[in-house]
């Protein structure tokens, strides 16, 4: 079968690439660095022709308002248009758990903008909506420090590691299209200021964690179901601790 990854040199697409070619299938790992911008339209022909299967991992790289939006419209478009024109099958995209929970960002407004675009189109589709990685909890803290203090919400949060999200979606793209929503999730929630002092506690970083149940999380107001799945997810393996001693051990 062959595979096109949008956004296949990042994080989760290169692990999914490795994944797929590893159970053999033809695979494109697409990206700006290879010719190919879904945000252009430059390469996305020649990429997707013969293709079975996209799917869409690419991020915006802009977290602001007005380029994040444009980001997931201009480039939801152009790419679910030379998916109907090549014939692709099954259109798999990567979004977020909690999206339509989450709308006073507007990052989490351009999500729900492609995924609005992807449930309209034509090609048969599957949104993958992932919990937040683990990978990205550095930059969660990073972005919650106040006055010297990393200020956190103890609402719950069930991360996983990237190399679960990418064994999600290969199992999916071996699957018909959902025409639908799979969440997966981490192994385990917990609130969100104990996960980055377990990660402070692992990494050696003195930074003050202060628990505030009002910190904002990239401008949301979170609660016990703003960033956990709801009852049926498909769960990873890796707990954070496993994950944690792993990069130490590396």
């Amino acid at each position: 079968m062959k595979i096109v990854i949008i956004g296949g040199s990042g994080l989760i697409g290169s692990k999914l690439a490795t994944r797929l070619r590893d159970a053999g299938h033809e695979v494109n790992a697409a990206s700006p660095s290879t010719g190919v911008n879904a945000l252009t339209g430059e390469g996305l022909k020649a990429a997707l022709a013969g293709a079975n299967v996209v799917v869409d991992v690419a991020n915006s790289p802009s977290f602001e308002d007005e380029p994040a939006l444009r980001f997931f419209d201009t480039a939801g478009r152009n790419l679910l248009a030379a998916e109907a024109e090549a014939g692709v099958a099954h259109h798999v995209a990567l979004s977020v758990v909690g999206t339509d929970r989450l709308l006073a960002s507007g990052y989490f407004r351009a999500k729900q903008r492609q995924e609005e675009l992807i449930e309209a189109s034509p090609v048969p589709w599957t949104i993958v909506q992932a919990t937040q990685f683990f990978e990205f909890v550095a930059g969660i803290a990073d972005g919650s420090v106040r006055g010297g203090e990393v200020r956190l919400s103890n609402a719950l949060i069930q991360p996983m590691a990237a190399d679960d999200v990418a064994a999600a979606l290969a199992a999916v793209v071996a699957e018909p299209p959902a025409r639908g929503r799979i969440e997966i999730a981490g192994p385990q929630a917990l609130p969100l200021d104990a996960l980055v002092r377990r990660l402070f506690a692992a990494t050696g970083d003195k930074r003050p964690v202060v628990t505030d149940a009002g910190a904002s999380y990239f401008g949301v107001q979170l609660d016990d179901r703003s960033l956990t799945p709801g009852n049926a997810p498909r769960l990873g393996t890796i707990r954070f601790e496993d994950w944690l001693a792993q990069r130490a051990l590396a």
